[in-house]
């Protein structure tokens, strides 16, 4: 138990900000979390929700007075702004970590490695981005690491999924809110990726911070994950819908250059194509060095319940 613990987050109303808050409350951590409204209605009553903004470095300076963790799992508002946000919102994490004490944790992703570390990714493997958002990654990175009076942790993800999630590729496959009718699949059907279930994802950071004192300063790991293609997936999905006549189909990429320039999502979207033309996964030795397991929820159990997190199932 961790009573006597405190984390931060910031992001919690998201996808792997709330599955770290989830699995801190299960270890008995105090968890606060900032929030533009602490008043609205369904947030988590055992979290003490502080009003405040991730852009406004006084806001989040006093929302970590006294913690042991801030946990940066926040994007700028609309997936907007990337190149004039991202980092002044980390800097101000970074500043509140400073101040405290405490350790800043960031969840990571892919985005940051280019098709020459491809496919196996370590992690000192070399970044290379192709893209703007994969270079604010790498910038974001960077700043942890020169920031050598901060304690840092970055579990590197491949592409989310669970039932809190939102914006992400497994989203873009289905339509959210009616029963699912085929799976748009962005790469050849038997072509492996790397997904990554959020509440894993959770239960992973909250068991790293167990063993603060095992962790380096600038502490990086690989989360692995589920390594499949596309005819595993929609097996899966068949199996959770009970409708073995589900088709796989081509994700539409024309469209996200027809629209790309009108739709921020299908323009961010069309930015990682490059990530679906070739396998990819983590390698995960290093963690389980250090934590002797990953934390695994099996692939049916994990679509059923992303799906019913969707609206998808009845």
């Amino acid at each position: 138990m961790n009573a006597s613990k405190t984390a931060l987050i910031l992001g919690a109303t998201g996808g792997a900000g709330g599955e770290i808050a989830a699995a801190l409350l299960r270890r008995g951590w105090t968890v606060r979390a900032l929030v533009r409204n602490a008043a609205r209605p369904g947030l988590d009553p055992r979290i003490d929700w502080r009003a405040g903004d991730a852009l406004q470095a006084g806001d989040v300076l006093q929302a970590a007075a006294g913690v042991d963790v801030l946990v940066h799992a926040v994007n700028p508002p609309g997936y907007r702004d990337w190149d004039t946000l991202a980092l002044p919102m980390l800097d101000n994490s970074l500043a509140a970590a400073r101040a405290n004490g405490a350790r800043l944790v960031l969840p990571g992703s892919i985005y940051n490695y280019g098709p020459d570390a491809f496919p196996l990714l370590a992690e000192d493997d070399p970044q290379r981005p192709l893209t703007r958002k994969g270079a604010i990654r790498v910038a974001m990175e960077r700043r942890l690491a020169e920031a050598t009076d901060v304690r840092s942790l970055i579990l590197r993800c491949g592409d989310f999924f669970g039932p809190g999630a939102r914006n992400n590729w497994f989203a873009e496959m289905i339509k959210p809110g009616r029963p699912v009718r085929s799976l748009l699949y962005p790469a050849r059907h038997d072509l492996g990726h790397a997904w990554a279930y959020l509440p894993d994802v959770g239960e992973t950071v909250a068991r790293l911070l167990e063993r603060e004192g095992e962790l380096e300063r600038f502490a990086r790991y690989h989360f692995a994950g589920h390594y499949v293609d596309g005819d595993a997936l929609l097996a899966a999905t068949r199996r959770a819908t009970g409708n073995p006549a589900l088709r796989l189909r081509a994700f539409p990429w024309w469209l996200t250059w027809l629209a790309g320039p009108f739709v921020v999502l299908l323009r961010e979207v069309r930015e990682m194509r490059h990530l679906w033309r070739e396998p990819l996964q983590l390698d995960n030795r290093k963690l389980l060095a250090r934590l002797g397991e990953e934390p695994h929820t099996p692939l049916d159990q994990a679509v059923a319940a992303t799906l019913r997190g969707f609206g998808c199932l009845p």
